[in-house]
């Protein structure tokens, strides 16, 4: 029997497994000191141990993973320094995302937003803690989209992973949905600063939570768990 690499082009089986091992950093199912073993992943996946050593590169550039040693890859457990710097940058590039997107939104991307809004809405209602941080994390992309700032695109895309994981560790799902709400509302005003200046105040308030969640008591080490 065929396994799945052979199936399908290589430049596929490096991105599907990848994306896998992300998502599953993302999701929890692997956390931070985890150690990962090349030949089990690529029994569990179904491919060669060359898609996951690439996968694991890959996934070191983007900040997920440590290689410790040749032999030795662990989830990395980002340090509040880390957090505090991601929160810096995601406040900076969000908050001239908005402020962009106030200027340039047609009536289709208001309504793109909207719908996603909807689906947002229904998310908390049922519960879903997965879904709702995917519709999240499309209503900022959608955003970005609608900045059509391609140099911004182009950074916030080696740090998507990065905060798209920022954004899954606020469970405060009703607020969040509030907050996006309001930033719909500002962003549809057409009012540039009002935007900007309420995608920053989103991000703080988000920066505020996350920390209180990862390093409780004003540690600066994270907590167990």
């Amino acid at each position: 029997m065929a396994s799945a690499e052979a199936r399908q082009p290589l430049a596929a089986t490096r991105q599907r497994v990848r994306d896998e091992l992300r998502e599953r950093i993302l999701t929890g199912r692997l956390k931070p000191g985890d150690r990962l073993v090349e030949r089990e992943l690529a029994e569990g996946l179904g491919v060669s141990r060359v898609p996951v050593r690439e996968a694991i590169r890959s996934l070191e550039a983007e900040g997920f993973l440590m290689v410790t040693s040749p032999r030795r890859v662990i989830v990395r457990q980002l340090a509040h320094a880390d957090v505090e710097e991601l929160f810096d940058v995601r406040e900076a590039l969000e908050g001239l995302a908005a402020g962009l997107a106030a200027e340039r939104a047609t009536k289709p991307d208001l309504r793109r937003l909207e719908r996603l809004l909807a689906d947002a809405a229904r998310a908390t209602e049922g519960g879903d803690p997965a879904r709702i941080t995917t519709l999240n994390t499309r209503f900022h992309d959608e955003i970005v989209a609608i900045a059509g700032n391609s140099l911004l695109m182009t950074v916030l895309g080696p740090l998507e992973g990065r905060l798209r994981w920022l954004t899954s560790q606020n469970e405060h799902f009703g607020e969040l949905l509030d907050e996006h709400r309001r930033l719909f509302e500002a962003i549809t005003s057409g009012e540039s600063e009002r935007a900007r200046a309420f995608a920053v105040e989103h991000v703080r308030v988000n920066r505020e939570v996350t920390l209180r969640a990862l390093f409780p008591d004003g540690k600066t080490e994270p907590a167990a768990g």
